[in-house]
């Protein structure tokens, strides 16, 4: 499985990547060893994950969430966390 997943950063901004294994990646972020975005605001905690049976999947909606406002975002979130189907 392939997933595109959200993670908020201590300082409250969010974080938007892929991983083909959430456990390392989460695990890299928060040891400092993942994104050079995330490295200086660690901890970061799991807010989004969608998962898609190809890379390619993950990629493009990776591509189609960073593209969209911090408030889109906000929805997207608080519907998955919420068990509501997402926009």
């Amino acid at each position: 499985m392939n997933y595109t997943y959200i993670v908020k950063c201590a300082d409250g901004t969010f974080y938007t990547g892929w991983t083909n294994c959430i456990e390392k990646r989460l695990e890299a972020h928060n040891n400092g060893k993942g994104a050079k975005y995330t490295r200086p605001r660690t901890p970061v905690e799991l807010v989004y994950l969608e998962a898609f049976t190809t890379k390619r999947q993950a990629m493009s909606r990776e591509a189609m969430i960073k593209k969209m406002t911090r408030k889109k975002k906000e929805a997207l979130i608080w519907a998955y966390q919420n068990g509501k189907k997402d926009e």
